[in-house]
């Protein structure tokens, strides 16, 4: 049979087709370019072995951020190096008490966060998060909240997560598989899951870093879990 340009076939042997570092790097940088968050000029742009390293100085922490996800998002890219350096114009500049206040406030207005769980330290622009929530999704979400304000240099989240209902292994196996069986973006039969106690560990291999971004959030999903170690590779020749 003959695959026809964009057909399931053609595209399966696309995504199999070995892509060198030199590809690579040239689609992050088209990447780049195509997320309006971020200028291209402002990065420089290295593979070695699948793995990217993002490299030069950015006017701020959601560039920075935004340029990592960019990278993430291109097909062969195993891993990311973060080297930017956030370099905040004299406009954008706050004092550590001013940065403090806007973060309590912007914690407070986002309804996924429990804002009376959670507490904010700033030193010279580098805002850190502590405290303890029931989800995964609300400890991201504050981070998400204090990552776009201005004058923040950077964002250390030391929430943890403690659930109130506690499952046992079995069943919190059962649920976190039949999510990924249930999941368009993973496949569940390239996946295996470990439970013990609360932490569920997930192996395997996928084709992309978005596939592996997707099981661990599915994994965070399931009531009870306390901790994902994501042991996931990513190896885009994988049959």
């Amino acid at each position: 049979m003959v695959a026809h340009p964009g057909s399931a076939d053609d595209r399966g042997m696309t995504a199999m087709t070995p892509r060198t570092d030199e590809q690579i790097q040239a689609d992050v940088l088209e990447e780049l370019k195509w997320d309006s968050r971020v200028q291209p000029n402002e990065v420089g742009v290295t593979a070695t072995d699948g793995v990217v390293s993002l490299t030069g100085w950015v006017d701020s922490y959601t560039k920075k951020w935004a340029a990592e996800r960019a990278a993430h998002r291109v097909r062969g890219v195993r891993a990311v190096v973060n080297d930017l350096e956030v370099r905040l114009p004299a406009t954008a500049e706050r004092d550590d008490p001013d940065l403090a206040a806007a973060a309590r406030r912007a914690l407070e207005w986002d309804a996924f966060v429990p804002w009376q769980k959670v507490s904010v330290t700033v030193s010279r622009g580098w805002v850190s998060l502590l405290g303890e929530v029931e989800w995964q999704y609300q400890k991201r979400a504050a981070e998400r909240a204090v990552r776009r304000l201005s004058g923040v240099r950077g964002v250390t989240n030391l929430i943890s997560v403690q659930p109130r209902y506690r499952p046992s292994p079995e069943e919190l196996h059962r649920k976190v598989s039949d999510a990924l069986v249930r999941n368009a973006e993973t496949d569940a039969d390239r996946l295996e899951i470990d439970v013990d106690h609360d932490r569920v560990v997930l192996r395997g291999t996928v084709r992309a870093w978005a596939e592996k971004d997707e099981a661990e959030r599915i994994a965070w999903s399931a009531p009870g879990v306390t901790a994902v170690d994501n042991r996931i590779t990513v190896n885009p020749n994988a049959p």
